[in-house]
């Protein structure tokens, strides 16, 4: 089994602008390796480099049906960065409250 997917790895694959087009692609179905390469300039390689960085990162599957390599989107793959934002709120949101006590309680 491989391992669960870090922080790190979700925010690798997401740096990358094709590996971001290539999610928004799977939104809609799921893909082979030939129909994602299908949109993009560069060689089926490249693209199967892409889809195994986002395969690390846990943002897509990948399912071999027969001869294919089916790709899938992962929504619970974008978890690692929604709680790394998520914290950064809440941090802001306290941060931003005790700004605003200080400001009403100067004002008294």
């Amino acid at each position: 089994m491989p391992d669960t997917p870090t922080s790190q790895s979700v925010f690798r694959a997401l740096a990358d602008p094709t590996r971001r087009d290539i999610l928004v692609m799977l939104r809609g179905r799921d893909l082979t390796i030939a129909e994602v390469s299908e949109n993009f300039d560069m060689t089926r390689a490249a693209v199967k480099k892409h889809l195994t960085v986002l395969s690390d990162g846990g943002l897509i599957h990948m399912t071999t049906r027969g001869r294919e390599r089916v790709n899938s989107l992962n929504p619970a793959g974008i978890g690692p960065v929604r709680d790394w934002f998520s914290y950064f709120d809440g941090f802001w949101d306290d941060r931003l409250s005790e700004l605003k006590s200080a400001i009403e309680k100067d004002r008294q």
